[in-house]
């Protein structure tokens, strides 16, 4: 998951690679990996909420 994140941010705001970011394109990756991080918790809870509404899926899993 980190070098998902990584990866997809990095090539979004990375036009002139140098050894220091700029305060915009620091912002710019900061943002992109808040929405990955907040996606990942959405599936996370969808695939709980999911899990819970369906008794014998849990069950099925460990047989």
């Amino acid at each position: 998951m980190v070098h998902q994140m990584t990866e997809l941010c990095w090539e979004k705001r990375t036009d002139k690679p140098g050894p220091k970011l700029d305060s915009w394109a620091e912002a710019c990756f900061v943002n992109c990996i808040e929405r990955f991080i907040d996606t990942s918790q959405f599936i996370l809870n969808r695939l709980e909420q999911t899990q819970k509404s369906k008794p014998g899926f849990s069950e099925s899993l460990s047989d």
